[in-house]
């Protein structure tokens, strides 16, 4: 990277992620994918073992009344913390196009209705391919970020992705906005079915936004963890099963 792009991304960072403190074996790390460049946090110690992915959800795309912001960035650290607080060899925090860096080909479309369009599922798959190497892939979702984990198995098959989890999520974007009579994300892609590989989904017996009844349609009740008294902001002290 060069000087003047890295003074880009620091100034981009400033202000940002000062809410969170990053502990000393994570490494940040900015990846150019597709037409975005995506913000991660990296632990890598192992080139062999799996390598878990946390997909950050759609952060803060609107403001209290409804209106698209200016800037997607997470107000919370819910997914840094999680990501934070695993202790697998292989760890990755990684956000979604236009959190934490604004790249030149950002607009509002990428975090409003076309927070799932090809161009975004793209670059997330490349940036996963860049950090996942030869490693298999667990790929953990949250919110909007179980949607985007889910295109990204169902439309690139060749990545090793051994195991999806998602922890309140969407997994039809459809049924979603039709159920709040909310605009249709029109430029978005859609999961046609859920994706053949081992899985589970954890929900929030209390999430307003995403509600059970529409997380049970999805999955059948089939690999469906219920977690008491959590809401759609609030999983605490939830901790994630692993297959292997």
């Amino acid at each position: 990277m060069s000087h003047g792009r890295s003074l880009l991304v620091l100034l981009l960072l400033c202000g940002c992620v000062s809410d969170w403190h990053a502990p000393s074996n994570f490494v940040y790390k900015s990846i150019r994918a597709g037409d975005f460049e995506i913000a991660t946090w990296q632990k890598i110690t192992d080139s062999t073992a799996p390598i878990h992915i946390y997909i950050e959800g759609d952060g803060h795309a609107f403001d209290g009344r409804g209106i698209p912001t200016s800037n997607p960035t997470p107000r919370g650290t819910f997914m840094r913390d999680l990501a934070s607080s695993d202790s697998a060899a292989n760890v990755v925090y990684m956000a979604r196009p236009c959190q934490y860096i604004m790249s030149p080909n950002c607009n509002q479309s990428d975090w409003t209705y076309g927070r799932f369009s090809h161009r975004v599922i793209k670059s997330v798959s490349d940036a996963i391919k860049s950090v996942s190497g030869i490693r298999p892939i667990i790929l953990v979702g949250y919110s909007g970020g179980a949607m985007v984990s889910g295109l990204v198995i169902q439309n690139y098959p060749e990545l090793n992705v051994r195991q999806w989890i998602t922890i309140a999520g969407v997994l039809n974007h459809q049924d979603w906005t039709e159920f709040f009579g909310d605009s249709p994300l029109k430029t978005s892609l859609n999961l046609d079915g859920l994706p053949h590989v081992p899985q589970l989904h954890y929900v929030a017996e209390n999430d307003k936004t995403v509600p059970g009844a529409l997380s049970a349609k999805w999955t059948g009740g089939t690999n469906m963890i219920v977690v008491p008294n959590a809401t759609h902001d609030n999983f605490d002290n939830i901790k994630l099963d692993f297959i292997y």
